[in-house]
């Protein structure tokens, strides 16, 4: 099955440079910058629906609000996504404007 999984031209990237550690700094990234993922803290989030939410707004704050100190940028910005830094409030923007349009 050419280019499928488990096929060396399925995959993505060079695999010279696949690495756990960026999935593991991912990982832990996830994990300090959002308590929902420890059990004793009062933010545990009991229903499966509100820590994905959790989850997507996390994410959207660390790749489009936050400027990271290597890049000096978000990785929205370095990716070419988007050519101005987000503010929270143009989270919550894009949020209400996809809630009217359900």
């Amino acid at each position: 099955m050419k280019g499928g999984f488990g096929h060396r031209d399925g995959a993505i990237g060079d695999p010279a440079h696949v690495s756990t550690s960026y999935i593991e700094r991912s990982n832990l990234t996830m994990r300090m910058g959002n308590r929902r993922f420890t059990r004793l803290t009062n933010a545990f989030s009991k229903k499966a629906e509100n820590h994905a939410h959790m989850v997507a707004l996390h994410m959207m704050y660390y790749n489009f609000v936050r400027i990271h100190q290597t890049m000096k940028c978000s990785p929205a910005m370095a990716a070419g996504v988007t050519t101005k830094l987000w503010e929270v409030a143009d989270v919550v923007n894009m949020l209400e404007e996809w809630e009217e349009r359900q």
